[in-house]
């Protein structure tokens, strides 16, 4: 491993970080066969294979997973950053829970039938929850966890909107743990059932050097314009973001490569770093995968997969723009040329060798969209991918190579079951005490009404949630809350405001005091972690405003009436040019922008974009005003305009 990642591990978050040893070393072997046992019988149950002549039971499935992939957790997080060793107590935790948990899953049918439970025993598992999850998110997260969780035995002592239906410690832990309202719901589905198929099929691409392809095609494509390795980093990290669904493997993955080659042709440490955290935060809303997130808001909207699939297309789409639009701009400012021609891999090389991703992308696409397949679809292409695999001699799957990819599947499944798993116990809470209503109505009356009040705190609130670096705990907990408030005051379009907040709960990951993605780059770079956070917002400006804009214009979400987006997309797209021009000192096709007019030109090109009548209008014609002066500014000092 090169120096560059050597340091991306040792300043990820635990949840990203294993302690595996080499490949075949003892733990490394044990995590695999938890791995492959926990996926397999995954696979026989969404797949319909019966026991004993009988269906699996959902329980049964659950506690199998949930022992499985929490064993191998505890040997893969370290309990601190840095320990590279399994110490005994870990491997007793792992023990304990996949004995617990297989116990728990051979009286699943009594829990169904009558109730079963076992106090203590669920109590162990509840322990091991709260540790896992402050192995997986640290201490923020474990406190959000263990702060909501405990809520229910004092819920009627609070006052207020945090007043709810009080609970003994029995009672709790029996819905926190044997109940659809805590570990037998919602956030067990999502991590063993929806998410479970894309996991395979991301962890079978990367294991057959998919990565690799994607930044090689990025390099075939935009290489040697000018900035080229800056849009290799964003064209790459759109793609691995999309298949791994995690940030910060895409900033380690792909940034250990591109972040060298930008500050080689020129770009600024923090500059470098910056592009590649925002880079690879949009990956994960970035179609046709997409992170955990997607998944979970299908379920919890009611809506298929291939819905949430098509909705994130455009502000995807926005948010990439604007970043190429910057990249492009500081390297015309700067003098900056391509990587020359000899230097790139040729495009129809690349495409030989790769296609046969692509194509497997293209067919999973179809099964989502047109077969309507959902959680079959990535099996589906898994085995397609496993099949092509076998068209070229450097990507079969020989017995090293599967043993491999089984490695890379368990490390996705096992880190985002880390995640997910201890959320069940904030999500039971807040239904059973039955205080996401209050919350919802508490809303509304501190935004006295007033749908942009009531956003103001929706904004805070996914923001103060996004904080710890998982946006998906926050959606999962805004997604009860804040989204009925919004929908009520405002009356606006459901998949619209579900965007809305998982949006602003990822701006977390760029913006400071916290900015947990720009930080990761920022090492990777060396450069210093604040500036590389405020040199992030900047680049990624675009996504602070777009969920603005298809909140009050669902037709950006391609939602309800489409026919607005044939004027409002060209202004947006205007507006766009226009306030990365402001904020980059450079207008693509114009020229150099005064530092005057910068500020001036980017307030217009927002008021441009707003979906709204009067402020397009004003926004219009100033910008018109204002580009004219730049063309004269530009034409007088004869300054060489090129957009390549």
């Amino acid at each position: 491993m090169n120096n560059t990642s050597s340091k991306a591990q040792d300043t990820m978050p635990q949840s990203e970080v294993t302690r595996l040893g080499g490949l075949f070393s003892w733990q490394s072997i044990i995590f695999v066969i938890l791995c492959v046992t926990g996926v397999t019988v995954g696979a026989a149950y969404i797949f319909g294979a019966t026991w004993d002549n009988q269906p699996l039971l959902e329980g049964q499935y659950y506690w199998i997973f949930i022992g499985c992939f929490t064993a191998a957790a505890y040997i893969a997080l370290p309990a601190a950053p840095g320990h590279k060793k399994v110490p005994i107590y870990d491997i007793v935790a792992a023990v304990i829970a996949l004995t617990v948990s297989f116990y728990f899953s051979a009286h699943a049918w009594e829990m169904v039938q009558t109730g079963w439970t076992h106090h203590i025993l669920g109590t162990v598992i509840a322990l091991l929850m709260l540790e896992l999850a402050r192995r997986s998110g640290g201490i923020p997260f474990l406190l959000v966890v263990l702060v909501l969780g405990v809520y229910p035995l004092v819920a009627d002592m609070l006052p207020g909107l945090l007043m709810g239906i009080p609970y003994d410690f029995e009672r709790m832990m029996a819905a926190h743990v044997f109940r659809a309202e805590g570990m037998m719901g919602i956030t067990t589905k999502i991590v063993a059932e929806i998410t479970l198929g894309f996991l395979v099929f991301a962890g079978v691409l990367l294991a057959t050097g998919a990565g690799a392809f994607f930044i090689d095609l990025a390099n075939a494509g935009f290489g040697r314009y000018r900035g080229g390795p800056a849009k290799v980093s964003v064209v790459a990290s759109a793609f691995f973001g999309s298949l791994s669904g995690s940030v910060f493997s895409n900033i380690a993955g792909t940034g250990s490569i591109t972040i060298p080659a930008m500050k080689k042709a020129g770009y600024p440490p923090h500059y470098a770093g910056a592009i590649e955290a925002c880079a690879s935060m949009g990956g994960v809303v970035m179609p046709p995968v997409m992170g955990a997130i997607a998944f979970v808001m299908a379920i919890t909207i009611g809506v298929d997969y291939a819905t949430i699939l098509v909705a994130a297309i455009l502000p995807s789409l926005l948010f990439y723009f604007g970043l190429l639009l910057q990249v492009d701009a500081y390297a015309a400012r700067t003098g900056m040329e391509g990587v020359p021609k000899s230097q790139l891999p040729p495009a129809r090389r690349v495409l030989k060798r790769g296609w046969p991703y692509l194509l497997v992308m293209v067919f999973l696409v179809w099964g989502l969209l047109y077969m309507r397949w959902e959680y079959y679809a990535p099996w589906y292409a898994s085995i397609l991918m496993i099949a092509l695999s076998f068209l070229q001699r450097d990507t079969w799957m020989t017995p090293k190579k599967t043993y491999e990819t089984a490695r890379q599947i368990g490390i996705l499944v096992t880190q985002t079951a880390a995640i997910i798993l201890p959320i069940a116990f904030v999500v039971s809470a807040l239904t059973i005490t039955g205080v996401t209503g209050s919350l919802t109505s508490g809303l509304v009356a501190m935004g006295g009404g007033n749908i942009y009040m009531v956003l103001l705190f929706g904004v805070l609130a996914c923001f103060i949630m996004g904080m710890a670096g998982l946006a998906i705990v926050a959606y999962i907990f805004l997604a009860v809350t804040l989204a009925p408030a919004i929908i009520e005051v405002g009356g606006l379009n459901k998949i619209a405001v579900h965007f809305f907040i998982v949006y602003y709960a990822m701006v977390s990951a760029i913006t400071p005091p916290v900015g947990a993605a720009a930080f990761l780059a920022g090492t990777i770079a060396g450069a210093k972690p604040m500036q590389t956070s405020f040199t992030a917002m900047r680049l990624g400006v675009v996504i602070y405003f777009v969920p603005l804009f298809f909140l009050f214009q669902p037709s950006l979400v391609l939602q309800g009436d489409l026919m607005p987006l044939t004027y409002l997309l060209p202004s947006i797209i205007a507006g766009i040019m226009l306030i990365c021009a402001g904020f980059e000192g450079w207008l693509l096709g114009v020229g150099l922008v005064r530092p005057l007019l910068r500020l001036p030109l980017a307030a217009a090109g927002f008021a441009f974009c707003f979906p709204g009548l009067m402020t397009s209008v004003v926004g219009g014609i100033i910008s018109v005003v204002l580009v004219a002066i730049v063309w004269l500014d530009n034409r007088r000092q004869g300054t060489v305009i090129s957009v390549k």
